[in-house]
C-alpha cells in the first residue's frame, strides 16, 4: 500500500488530539503539517496545546515540537507538504465550508469530522461499513470545484455512530420508524471533568442541534446516488432525543424499532453477527474484524468495559426484546471520539486511498 504525507487542521482541539494519538503509528500515514487558529500558529505543537491536553495516551512525541500553521493563512503551505488533510476545526458553519472547500480547491483532499458539508449534496457522507460506495460522487464533487485531486468527504455525527450501525443489516426487512434516545459523552462536547465541573452528577435533557443531526444525516447514509448529487433515503421516520450525560467518553442509544416484515430475535441476532461491510472486506487498519457485538446478559453493554471494544471501533449491543408500540428495543454503544469522530475520520481516509481517491 502506498504511504501517504497527511495534515490535520484543528490540531490543538480534542478531536484534533484525537487523530494526532491514532496517527501516531498509523502504517499508512504519516502526519507532516498540523494547523489550527491564528492564536497557535507559530508555537510548537506542545506550547499550543499547553495544558490543554485531553487525551490518555501523551502527546506524540515526532509531533512535540512541530510548529503549527495558521489553518486559515497557511492553505497553499500546508498543501504542498501533505496528500490530504483530516479536518476538526472550531469555527462557524460557512467559515468551514469556505476553508474545506479552499484547501479542496489547493488539490488537497479533506477528510472532515465537521457537519458543514454533511448535507452538500455532492459531498460523500460515509461510515465504511454502510455507504462505501458513496465515494463515487467525487468525480462530481471535483467537477464543480474545478480541480483534479481536490475534494472533501465527511463522516457522520457521533451520535448515529451508536444506533444506526445496528439498523443497517436489519433494513431488509422494512424498517417503518425508529425512536433513538442517545445519551451522549462530554468529550462529545470536547470537554474533560476538568474543565467542565459543572457536569458531575449532572445531565443536561438538550444538546442544540444534535437531534435534527440525528434524524436526517440517517437518510443521507442511506440514500442513492442520482446524477451528480445524493439523494437522501425517503424512510424510515426517524426521531430522536439527546441527553448529555455524566460520562467521558461513549454515547449509548436505547432504541425502538418496526418493521414491514417483522424478523425474530433469532434472526436480528444472526444479522447482528455475521454482518461485516466494505471496510472488512478490504482489511483497513482501522477496521473491527467484528464491527457489531452483541451480548445476552440484561446488564451490557456496559461503558467502562465495552467502549473499547475492538479498539474503540466497533459497536456493542444489549437488551434486544420485544416492545408492545414497537416491534423491538435494544440498547448500543460506540466510542464517540474513536469510532464516532477520530476514528472513524481516519477509517474514511483508510477506504478513501484503498479505493485511489488520495492519488
Amino acid at each position: 500500500m502506498k504511504h501517504y504525507n497527511v495534515g490535520i487542521i484543528g490540531a490543538t482541539g480534542m478531536v484534533g488530539q484525537r487523530f494526532a494519538t491514532l496517527l501516531e503509528n498509523h502504517p499508512w500515514f504519516t502526519v507532516k503539517a498540523l494547523a489550527a487558529s491564528s492564536r497557535s500558529a507559530g508555537k510548537t505543537y506542545e506550547e499550543a496545546v499547553g495544558n490543554r491536553w485531553a487525551m490518555p495516551a501523551p502527546m506524540p512525541q515526532s509531533m512535540k515540537d512541530m510548529v503549527v500553521f495558521d489553518a486559515t493563512a497557511d492553505i497553499e503551505k500546508v498543501a504542498s507538504m501533505v496528500d490530504f488533510v483530516f479536518c476538526a476545526v472550531d469555527m462557524k458553519k460557512d467559515e468551514i465550508r469556505a476553508l474545506e472547500e479552499a484547501y479542496a480547491k489547493a488539490e488537497c483532499p479533506v477528510v472532515s469530522n465537521n457537519s458543514a458539508h454533511r448535507h452538500t449534496p455532492d459531498v460523500p457522507m460515509i461510515v465504511p461499513e454502510i455507504n462505501a460506495d458513496h465515494t463515487a460522487i467525487i468525480p462530481s464533487q471535483r467537477k464543480r470545484l474545478g480541480t483534479k485531486r481536490g475534494f472533501v468527504a465527511v463522516k457522520s455525527n457521533c451520535s448515529l455512530q451508536s444506533y444506526v450501525p445496528a439498523l443497517h443489516p436489519l433494513m431488509e426487512y422494512g424498517i417503518t420508524k425508529v425512536l433513538a434516545c442517545t445519551y451522549q459523552a462530554i468529550s462529545g462536547a470536547g470537554k474533560t471533568f476538568e474543565r467542565w465541573p459543572e457536569m458531575v452528577d449532572n445531565l443536561i435533557p438538550y444538546i442544540g442541534g444534535e437531534e435534527e443531526k440525528s434524524e436526517k444525516e440517517p437518510l443521507k447514509l442511506w440514500g442513492t446516488i442520482e446524477g451528480d448529487v445524493i439523494v437522501d433515503a425517503k424512510g424510515p421516520a426517524i426521531t430522536t432525543q439527546c441527553l448529555r450525560v455524566p460520562v467521558s467518553d461513549g454515547h449509548t442509544a436505547a432504541v425502538f424499532v418496526s418493521f414491514d416484515h417483522k424478523p425474530s430475535i433469532e434472526e436480528i441476532k444472526e444479522k447482528w453477527a455475521s454482518f461485516s461491510g466494505e471496510a472488512q472486506r478490504l482489511e483497513l487498519p482501522s477496521a473491527p474484524k467484528q464491527f457489531l457485538h452483541y451480548f445476552e446478559e440484561p446488564d451490557r453493554p456496559q461503558i467502562k468495559s465495552e467502549r473499547m471494544l475492538e479498539n474503540g471501533m466497533a459497536v456493542s449491543i444489549g437488551r434486544l426484546r420485544e416492545d408492545s408500540q414497537y416491534d423491538y428495543k435494544f440498547v448500543c454503544m460506540s466510542h464517540n471520539t474513536l469510532r464516532g469522530a477520530a476514528g472513524g475520520a481516519v477509517l474514511l481516509a483508510e477506504l478513501l486511498a484503498a479505493q485511489g481517491y488520495m492519488d
